[in-house]
């Protein structure tokens, strides 16, 4: 049997299809338009210093996997010991999939598309209802593995394209708004607008989604036929940059989208309701429906991507209890903590993240590194020691107040902003980078007319 297959170029187009479809949330959506209305005129400076980390990053996941012709991020971290490569894959998903973004997409598509419509009387027995119905839609979309790429790739990212290049039709091409934009800012502000759009891209942290979805493009690729891990390893790459170059064109349209808008409207508190004005300008009535559907459409992937990817590796580490019982496990813990407690469990888990990341990125450029150390276990060793000391100290600064206030936290703290420079920013930034639908909790609230003092400043904070 022939184990060097080659993917056709339709092969490689509903792989990037899946690929793109897992990692464009609702999030991806309206930051962007936010951070092309604060922009204004100096958005292209702001969009390419979002593409560099927003793009860059999780495209150097997706070919760190790659080049170490790794399964999924455990192969990744495993040269620095199996106990680490162990709690590392079971934190990056427990923390993202499990406890944060998997209800948020539920969460996040009801307060768009239904709450507007219903009394406030009805909201909890109506989101209960609805995302016993998101969730339910999301097991029986990701049951059967082989349908995954189906669903994903050749249904409903397309319908989700296809919306989106509806509105960028209208709003470019039928209305004409981009010909009157400036394409270079005004002196003195492309730099600060660059910076903007890199930190904004940074806490994006896609960077661990591209570690934890290698696992579905690498069993999508076997299920095509393809054995051979090398093999395996190209097409990774491809089907990475073809994803990554196509959101980033979607990036650079939804910013001067953005830009574009405060020709006939203020700029906005945040970017959802930008988004919701930007529909309604150039749809009218309709626009509800769209942004209904594209919310839908853009949350539903995600939320099928991280149920699958979570089943899928830990599935294998565990193969008694499997794909099939983990994916029950993580849609039910998912629909429990869309009704019940998340703020709380979105608060405890960002130091988590915090933790996380740098540890993510320091095994990317390790992964990356490969053709020129190897995977030799006391580079590895060694990094990702040295990397605990600042991921331990984002995971303190990052801690609810009821641990930050303990003694030894605080001495750290406070000798740590003393010391390391910008240190004290750092809280604000990552009180923003949420993964993908958790950076919409604070919106909502100012959505839905609460704490929108709070809401507000923490949106804003980098700016």
């Amino acid at each position: 049997m022939d184990t060097h297959i080659r993917l056709n170029r339709k092969q490689y187009i509903i792989l990037a299809s899946l690929l793109f479809g897992m990692f464009f949330g609702a999030g991806n959506l309206i930051f962007p338009i936010h951070l092309g209305q604060m922009a204004g005129t100096a958005w292209l400076p702001a969009a390419f210093g979002f593409l560099i980390t927003a793009i860059c990053l999780p495209l150097l996941s997706i070919l760190a996997i790659s080049s170490t012709e790794s399964n999924s991020m455990y192969d990744l971290a495993l040269p620095a010991g199996r106990i680490f490569a162990l709690a590392f894959l079971i934190l990056v998903h427990a923390s993202l999939g499990l406890l944060i973004a998997a209800p948020r997409t539920a969460t996040v598509t009801f307060q768009m598309g239904i709450q507007p419509f219903i009394p406030q009387s009805w909201m909890h027995p109506a989101l209960l209802i609805f995302s016993l119905l998101f969730f339910g839609a999301t097991l029986g979309l990701t049951y059967h593995q082989h349908k995954i790429t189906r669903n994903i790739g050749k249904i409903l990212n397309p319908m989700f394209v296809l919306l989106l290049a509806f509105l960028f039709m209208i709003a470019f091409i039928i209305k004409g708004d981009m010909r009157s934009m400036a394409l270079f800012p005004a002196a003195g502000k492309g730099a600060s607008n660059l910076i903007t759009g890199f930190l904004q891209g940074y806490n994006t942290m896609d960077a661990l989604a591209g570690l934890g979805f290698g696992v579905t493009i690498v069993t999508a690729l076997k299920l095509f036929g393809q054995k051979d891990r090398l093999s395996r390893s190209k097409s990774v790459a491809k089907i990475g940059g073809l994803t990554m170059g196509f959101e980033a064109l979607i990036y650079i349209f939804l910013i001067a989208l953005g830009a574009a808008s405060l020709n006939f409207t203020k700029m906005s508190a945040d970017g959802g309701t930008a988004f919701t004005q930007i529909m309604t300008h150039y749809t009218g009535m309709a626009g509800a429906a769209i942004l209904a559907a594209l919310t839908l459409l853009a949350c539903l992937t995600t939320a099928m991507g991280l149920a699958t990817s979570l089943s899928q590796d830990w599935g294998r580490r565990f193969p008694k209890i499997g794909y099939h019982k983990f994916l029950i496990f993580s849609t039910t813990i998912a629909f429990l903590f869309a009704n019940f407690g998340l703020d709380q469990i979105i608060l405890y888990s960002s130091p988590i993240l915090s933790f996380l990341y740098p540890l993510a990125i320091s095994l990317i450029i390790l992964g990356i590194s490969a053709p020129l150390i190897g995977k030799d276990k006391i580079i590895y060793r060694t990094t990702i020691t040295l990397t605990m000391i600042p991921a331990i100290l984002d995971f303190i600064h990052t801690l609810p107040p009821i641990f930050a206030k303990l003694p030894m936290f605080s001495a750290i703290n406070t000798w740590a902003t003393g010391t390391i420079p910008f240190y004290e920013y750092r809280n604000g930034f990552l009180l923003i980078h949420d993964y993908r639908i958790n950076r919409w909790v604070h919106h909502f609230k100012n959505y839905s007319g609460k704490d929108a003092k709070y809401s507000t400043t923490i949106i804003n904070f980098p700016y």
